[in-house]
């Protein structure tokens, strides 16, 4: 039963959170205006093929059906403004859960309005929004699983973070990885008063348990028994969707996998600094050498998709089974072959998210759908697309699916997405912030270690597996202050000591 509050009660939760509710506010205008500059929403390449998997079921070899599941669940609307209207809100309750966050161990108010302030109002951020793309979904739920973990105090809490993770997995694939972090976190962390969590007395094991137990502490383990429970309801509340979409992917394709294109992208990553006569390959694998200087290369991405590349040229389909196998025995060649070189090119795709300013990558074309245009956008002309705008014409929208520039509204966005955005080198010292603050107090652990660990792994799997892309950045974004704000704030208070606004009636659990 919902518990009632009177109307003085929401009245002092106003007055106390009234500047972050006057940053949403912002926000939601902000993204209103969007609404009504750019109807009904913005087209990206890979939107047409998330339209055809959401009418035509079926797992695609290149990206999951995460977010095209999301479309067909929004799909009895006909109208794609419907599908923006709601990954704007998705945005809003992202800016809502970092606030909610800080909040929650105890940090102040100002900390976390400035944590939530650049989901909420960066001008990218909410053109990311508009775009029928997997990027705000997926934030969201990576930070709702992140939220879910750090908070949880029962095993339903733990399942929520699995369940949440594993939806962002079949969004995105990096989300996969996360699955794995999560659970080591809440399988090693320590108690926190702030979240009531209590040490389990080992007479209350069983005693097998209790001996498994016993040798561990003996030889040295840090894990702790309640957070080895939460971590393996974590886990399997995350592998069992994964793995029943594993299981349809695989009587579809018959392989194993959620996509199958993993060798591909990171033969593409490689040939950023693959040097063939470093590398020796055998004649089956020269055939996917290029002559070309590292430096005179284009960027990854084209070695996967420009039909002149030597993987798309060969005969078959570039994401077969058989060609897929190729490129990825080629990748790890690679990578044996040349570590050195493939850790500065990951390095180097990592650096071009934290410089000041926004040069043009991977190319002008990519780079122009993430500004909000001046003009009617053009139809797609690459084959490829063609069947997802007859489908999104004609069954989906039903009617014209082109994005209509409405001014005076898109003249007043465009101005704000001159000035409003988020510089890269302000997100590399955020996420400096935390472990400087963390060492300079000599605090091991502590709250913001998985949001930080989190925002970091969203950050270099997509540097290092396909290649730097700016909307792969925004995800990170409000983990990342999220981190700071609890470790800037949070750590200089004892957990003990903190006010962790915790309902009366709270439940104890690890």
């Amino acid at each position: 039963m919902l518990r009632r509050y009177p109307v003085s009660s929401w009245g002092g939760h106003a007055r106390r959170h009234r500047v972050f509710l006057c940053v949403v506010l912002a926000g939601a205008g902000l993204r209103g205006l969007v609404m009504l500059g750019y109807r009904p929403a913005l087209w990206f390449p890979d939107s047409y093929t998330y339209v055809v998997t959401a009418l035509r079921p079926r797992p695609d070899l290149v990206r999951p059906a995460g977010y095209s599941v999301f479309l067909r669940l929004l799909e009895p609307f006909h109208d794609f403004a419907a599908v923006a209207l709601v990954q704007h809100l998705l945005g809003l309750a992202t800016g809502v859960l970092v606030y909610a966050g800080v909040r929650r161990w105890g940090g102040p108010a100002w900390a976390g309005v400035a944590a939530s302030a650049p989901v909420l109002l960066d001008a990218y951020q909410v053109q990311l929004e508009h775009l029928l793309v997997s990027d705000t979904l997926f934030m969201f739920l990576v930070v709702a699983g992140v939220y879910a973990a750090a908070r949880t105090r029962t095993w339903r809490g733990a399942a929520a973070a699995g369940l949440l993770l594993a939806a962002a997995t079949l969004t995105r694939t990096v989300g996969l990885p996360l699955i794995v972090l999560v659970t080591l976190w809440l399988a090693f962390r320590r108690p926190d008063p702030a979240l009531g969590v209590r040490r389990t007395d080992p007479a209350e094991m069983p005693r097998g348990v209790r001996r498994a137990w016993q040798a561990l502490r003996r030889s040295g383990s840090r894990l702790r028994p309640r957070g080895v429970q939460a971590a393996a309801v974590c886990l399997v509340a995350a592998l069992v969707p994964v793995g029943a979409y594993a299981a349809w992917f695989s009587a579809t394709h018959h392989r194993f996998g959620i996509v199958g294109a993993n060798g591909v992208f990171l033969y593409g990553r490689t040939m950023s600094f693959a040097d063939c006569a470093v590398m020796r390959p055998p004649p089956d694998l020269a055939v996917l050498c290029d002559d070309t200087p590292p430096d005179a290369r284009p960027p990854s991405q084209a070695y996967v998709w420009d039909p002149g590349a030597p993987l798309p040229a060969l005969p078959g389909i570039t994401f077969s089974a058989s060609s897929d196998r190729l490129a990825g025995r080629f990748a790890m060649l690679a990578l044996r072959s040349q570590p050195l070189d493939y850790a500065a090119s990951v390095l180097g795709e990592l650096a071009r998210g934290f410089t000041w300013g926004r040069p043009v990558y991977p190319d002008r074309e990519t780079y122009d759908h993430y500004e909000f245009p001046a003009r009617t956008p053009a139809p797609p002309s690459r084959e490829p697309a063609l069947l997802g705008v007859t489908l999104a014409t004609q069954e989906y929208q039903r009617g014209p699916i082109g994005t209509r520039v409405e001014e005076p509204f898109a003249g007043w966005v465009r101005a704000y997405q001159d000035v409003a955005r988020l510089p890269g080198t302000l997100l590399l010292l955020v996420l400096l912030a935390a472990p400087v603050a963390a060492a300079v107090r000599r605090r091991r652990g502590g709250p913001w270690v998985l949001p930080w660990a989190t925002a970091a792994a969203l950050l270099v799997i997509p540097a290092a597996t396909a290649e730097f892309d700016y909307r792969y950045v925004l995800p990170a974004v409000p983990l990342a202050f999220l981190a700071a704000a609890l470790a800037v704030t949070g750590l200089s208070t004892s957990p003990s000591t903190q006010k962790p606004h915790l309902p009366a009636d709270s439940m104890h659990n690890g």
